[in-house]
Formats: C-alpha cells, sequence, structure tokens
C-alpha cells in the first residue's frame, strides 16, 4: 500500500506509514490521535494540532518506573549506588533515540519544514523525546501494563546487558583521576566536520598526567564519552 493511502481506525484517518510503525511498535491504538500527537514536533503544531511535549513529560515517567522495576527484579542484592548508573544508562535520551532508530521512527515524524530540511528525522534529541511520548502515548491508550509490555519489548537485550557498574565513562575517568590526586580531565574539540545539520566531532581526553585518547562521534557529548572510554581502556591495560 502506497505510504499516502490512509486507513480509517476508530474514525480517525490513518496513513499506511503510521499503521505499519503501529506493527513495529507492537501495539495498535483504540485512540489513535494519541499515536499521532506523539509524533507531532513543535515545529508542526498549530491550534488544531497539538505537539508531543506533555506527552514526552509524561511518558519519561512512565519509561522511569518500567526501568526501575525492571531492574529491581532483575538484581535482588544490587545497592542503590548500584541501580541508579544502570538506571541512567537505560532511561537516557541517547538509550531513547536508539531504541527509535531501531523502529524507524524517524520515517513518521511530523515535522514543520525548517526541522525537516535540517535532518530533523536523524536528530538524536527529537528522536528521544519522540520515543517519550510514544511510550506516554500506548500508557494513554492501555494502561500501564500495555505500555510496560512494549517497553520491555523494545529495550530487550539492553536491560539484561546493562553493565554491572553502568556509570558514564566520563564520570569513571574523572573518579580515576581523583582517586590519585589529579585535576579532573580535559576535553577539547580538536575537529569539526559535516554539515550543520549532521556535524562529525573529534574530541581529545586528556590528564594533567600527560595521558590522552581521542574518539569520533556525531555529537560532542558522545565523542567526549567515547574519548573517556577510550582513555580508561588505555589506562587500564597499562596496570
Amino acid at each position: 500500500m502506497a505510504g499516502g493511502s490512509v486507513l480509517r481506525e476508530a474514525g480517525v484517518k490513518i496513513a499506511a506509514d503510521i499503521r505499519a510503525f503501529q506493527t513495529r511498535l507492537g501495539h495498535e491504538f483504540d485512540r489513535p490521535a494519541l499515536l499521532v500527537q506523539a509524533l507531532t514536533h513543535a515545529s508542526m503544531s498549530s491550534p488544531n494540532r497539538d505537539d508531543n511535549q506533555r506527552l514526552e513529560f509524561l511518558g519519561d515517567r512512565v519509561l522511569g518506573l518500567v526501568m526501575a522495576e525492571a531492574l529491581l527484579a532483575q538484581d535482588a542484592a544490587a545497592s542503590e549506588g548500584q541501580l541508579a548508573p544502570r538506571f541512567n544508562a537505560l532511561v537516557r535520551k541517547e538509550a531513547c533515540a536508539d531504541v527509535a532508530r531501531q523502529i524507524d521512527l524517524g520515517a513518521v515524524l511530523k515535522l514543520g519544514r525548517s526541522e525537516m530540511l535540517s535532518g530533523g528525522r536523524r536528530k538524536e534529541a527529537l528522536l528521544g523525546d519522540a520515543m517519550e511520548a510514544v511510550i506516554a502515548a500506548v500508557y494513554l491508550d492501555a494502561g500501564y501494563e500495555a505500555a510496560r509490555g512494549v517497553v520491555l519489548r523494545l529495550w530487550g537485550g539492553r536491560i539484561g546487558a546493562v553493565k554491572q557498574d553502568a556509570r558514564d565513562a566520563k564520570t569513571a575517568l574523572q573518579e580515576w583521576a581523583q582517586a590519585r590526586g589529579l585535576p579532573p580531565p580535559d576535553y577539547a574539540e580538536l575537529h569539526r566536520s559535516g554539515p550543520d545539520h549532521a556535524p562529525v566531532f573529534t574530541i581529545a581526553a586528556r590528564l594533567s598526567s600527560g595521558e590522552s585518547a581521542e574518539a569520533t562521534a556525531g555529537s560532542k557529548r558522545q565523542a567526549e564519552q567515547a574519548a573517556a572510554r577510550a582513555l580508561l581502556d588505555g589506562l587500564e591495560n597499562d596496570t
């Protein structure tokens, strides 16, 4: 069926691509207008079309509850100090954006012209926000258990694979330095390339004792994390 075709569902016209997205998501909406709202970015909102910001707020909380429950069930002996970094690794914007890419959420985002031209369908923040909004839409459409089922299925192996110590690499590197009486690491942008809507950054992580490592990624934060991880790996190999 062509992408422009529509189907009627609960009195609302649903485009075929949205219908296909429901299949990828694993939830068929009784109130499909909720899904349409969840996929509508602020750049596309109007007096007659609500954007997804309020749903994003709710979805963040629903996701948090699902993950907190899952982590408690996974490791009954874990302390709060162990659980907190694992939780953060699973609910942070990058994780939500990864799941959004997994189900090709970007293909059905409703964006204004400026966001569309600037590569909005690939932007990590937009994808992560929309994923949270979609979780809220499922919750409002069918309740907590339905939302929980969708989240656990989509996050899948990420929950079981979250590291025993899931502190982000920058935090771990800073703690490594502090334990040895060194000042916090320094991060320097060495190079930036690519168009404005899809930049690529090369970042160096450096310690005052002279050790350093570089990494390249599509955002400064990701590049800094990757550089910190590379530096940590090098320090561990040297010990």
